[in-house]
Parts: C-alpha cells; structure tokens; sequence
C-alpha cells in the first residue's frame, strides 16, 4: 500500500505561508481576514508568531489544519463563496493538497500552472503535471515534491509582483572602454 501522506507540505506549513504572504504581497489585516473569510479568528500576535524565521525562538508552528482553514479563505477571497456548505479544512495536508488548491484559488488551468513552473525554469508536461491532482489511490498519482511546489510559489510571486527580478541581482563585470577605430591612411 502507498504512503499518501510523505513528509508533510514542502519545508513547513510555516514557510508556505510566508510564501504566499510574500508572493500577494499581504499585510496582516489582510492575513487576518482571509483566515476570517474561512471560519477562523486569528488574532495580529498569532500571525506574526507564524511568521517568524524558522530559527526564531518566538516562531509558533503553523498545523496543516490552520493552512488549509487561511488556504480556504484565499479560495473565498478570489472565487467568492460557493453555495451550499463550505469545504471543511484538511487536517493533514501535503504538497499535492497545497497546489491543487492555490491552483482553485487563483482560478489556474494546466497551461497555466505550466507557464508558471517554466518561469522558474522548471519543465513539466501535462502528464507529470495531472498525475499531481489525481487521487492517491489512482495507479499514475504522484507525489508533488518540494522544489515542485517551491517552484511554483516563486514563480507565483514573479507573477503577481512584476517588480520581482526573475533572476537574483548579480554584480556585472567591468564593461571594457568601447574599441578605438582602426587608423585610417589617407
């Protein structure tokens, strides 16, 4: 039998919501309303404690149940509310949950989801990419590894904040003085 569930959610669930903060360029009001808009009341003090660096002594870690409850609220926030009753938050998550539902969120198709990961410099095809949302218990699910989902939220953050340059700002070389012309006889 296959282990659905691997190491949890790429680096923490922590981390991935840094990411997203980052990524949407979030304040934390709009943090807080966003986990409102799913059901749950945080308060300022909790979400900086979320917040923290991971080797920050006042870091409070973040469960896989409260990401999927602040994932949801993202959900709300860009598609509206679905009628009926509401998607009741996972208690344990993984990067396969994490990416299908950034991809609800932001209303992504496959094409979409590809264009992304290439700007990180990472080809998928179609296949690779679906065999990611398809149900563990299907002979061609795959796990979706970290650098995958890593991938996919820096190119988001490209995308939704062009002011990003696509690659970290290198020191350039001394340019040389432009070449004399050749002499010329007259």
């Amino acid at each position: 039998m296959r282990e659905f569930f691997f190491s949890a959610i790429a680096g923490s669930s922590n981390d991935i919501l840094r990411r997203i903060r980052y990524a949407f360029d979030f304040g934390d009001s709009k943090m807080m309303s966003l986990f409102a808009l799913a059901g749950q009341t945080v308060t300022r003090e909790q979400v900086s404690a979320w917040l923290k660096k991971d080797d920050d002594p006042a870091l409070q870690s973040l469960s896989d149940r409260e990401l999927a409850i602040f994932i949801n609220g993202l959900i709300i926030d860009k598609r509206g509310k679905r009628e009926g009753p509401q998607a009741e938050p996972e208690l344990q998550l993984n990067n396969n949950v994490v990416l299908r539902k950034l991809k609800i969120a932001l209303n992504l198709i496959d094409d979409d989801v590809l264009k992304l990961l290439k700007l990180a410099g990472m080809q998928l095809s179609k296949h690779e990419l679906s065999a990611f949302f398809r149900k563990p218990e299907h002979p061609h699910y795959r796990p979706c590894k970290d650098q995958v989902l890593r991938n996919f939220l820096s190119a988001l953050a490209r995308q939704q904040r062009p002011s990003i340059s696509a690659e970290p700002t290198q020191k350039s070389a001394p340019s040389k003085p432009p070449a004399k012309p050749a002499f010329k006889w007259q």
